[in-house]
């Protein structure tokens, strides 16, 4: 029995509407080891350049800044998709769409002029030196945040 003067909490009404769910990511699935991918190149990348650039940065230093770049892109790419966010998943496609774009720009510029090129970069030769990986990386980047964005816009018009 509960004395006169003691206070009930209030109980909680029932909602007719679920509650929310969390929000989508793109951290499951196989977005999971493209994520992990796409971290193990920003640490590649990352002390690849920072080692070109500490001791050699004179013999090549267009390849060696496109190191660099190639690093920031990765680990900008890494963070959005990690994140998940739809505002981190836009980041995400200009980040891929920025990679795929290098990997194109800077693997033929590698290949037609050989003497800007002393030393190779992530990008060079389209990937060549990483199992072209960084030229098919974007790509399944930006096909997995494709496949997010159609499954949010499918939910927001069933719901």
């Amino acid at each position: 029995m509960t004395p006169p003067d003691a206070v009930t909490p209030p109980q909680a009404a029932a909602s007719p509407e679920p509650a929310p769910s969390p929000p989508e990511s793109t951290r499951t699935g196989p977005g999971r080891l493209l994520v992990a991918v796409y971290g193990l190149f920003a640490l590649s990348a990352s002390a690849r350049a920072a080692v070109q650039i500490a001791t050699k940065f004179g013999h090549a230093p267009v390849a060696y800044l496109l190191s660099a770049f190639a690093a920031v892109v990765y680990i900008i790419a890494t963070a959005t998709l990690t994140s998940g966010s739809p505002r981190a998943r836009r980041i995400a496609v200009v980040s891929c769409s920025v990679e795929f774009a290098g990997v194109l720009a800077v693997g033929t510029w590698s290949l037609v002029d050989h003497a800007m090129f002393p030393d190779a970069t992530v990008w060079s030769g389209y990937g060549s030196g990483y199992g072209f990986v960084p030229l098919v990386l974007p790509v399944f980047g930006l096909l997995w945040l494709r496949r997010w964005t159609r499954r949010g816009r499918n939910r927001r018009t069933a719901g």
